[in-house]
């Protein structure tokens, strides 16, 4: 019975987020804002009057020092808080007005995300990560051992599936949580410095891997760094200094 249910709230979400923004455009925003309160009572601006556009099929950078406000947006873009003002519109919708089951569901069904910590299960190899997330996405079971496989070998990790985290190198556990990311086929990813902890070459190689499946699955991403030499690789890059879009 649960399932079927998780199946109807799947589908009826899938009616509502459905129409394109724009021709190009799949996640906008509108002025967007948030402040934070801090301990003495004042008010920090932590972004201000954010205006963008995320192409489909792109790979976008938001680029920026530490405090500039990029992880705070990429944290709105994905549904994971709410701005103080302002819209994000995804699907052609102002998610932020949605209720927070709704946007639960959105991040599951629709959205993926890669952190700087890769957040893999340590007591599960990398091929168990993937399928355990497959099934937090409802993925229909006769699928997952070939979606799993899929994935892991899209990475270049075919020979390493059955390995847990601490067995594999920095770049390896990357490539896992990308795997796991991409395998439910969500509409965009959020990588949020997912190279910060890596070796210039083993970064490089993420970054990569990111630009190919723009290239060869049309996937959309948004991935925030600080690092310049990651620039040149984007399709689209936002510069963010003390919370606002700059030239």
């Amino acid at each position: 019975m649960t399932n079927a249910v998780d199946e109807m709230r799947a589908k009826t979400l899938f009616d509502v987020i459905k129409e394109p923004c724009g021709m190009d455009t799949i996640l906008s925003t509108e002025n967007l804002c948030r402040d934070f309160k801090i301990g003495d009572g004042s008010v920090v601006n932590a972004l201000k009057n954010i205006n963008i556009e995320i192409e489909k099929g792109k790979l976008t950078i938001l680029r920026g020092r530490s405090g500039s406000g990029k992880t705070t947006l990429i944290n709105i873009l994905g549904a994971l808080d709410k701005p103080t003002k302002g819209k994000v519109m995804f699907g052609g919708r102002d998610i932020t007005r949605l209720s927070e089951r709704a946007r639960d569901d959105i991040r599951r069904y629709k959205m993926a995300f890669v952190f700087q910590s890769v957040a893999l299960m340590s007591g599960m190899t990398a091929y168990e990560n993937v399928d355990f997330g497959l099934r937090l996405a409802k993925y229909p079971y006769e699928e997952r051992d070939k979606r799993t496989r899929e994935c892991l070998r899209s990475v270049g990790l075919e020979k390493r599936m059955f390995h847990r985290p601490g067995e594999m190198s920095g770049g390896e556990q990357q490539r896992v949580a990308i795997a796991r990311a991409i395998a439910h086929k969500p509409d965009i990813i959020f990588a949020d410095e997912p190279t910060a902890e890596l070796d210039t070459a083993t970064a490089l190689h993420v970054v990569k891997l990111f630009k190919e499946l723009v290239a060869r699955d049309e996937m959309t991403i948004i991935m925030t760094t600080h690092d310049p030499s990651m620039i040149d690789i984007a399709d689209k890059v936002y510069t963010l200094e003390d919370g606002e879009i700059v030239e």
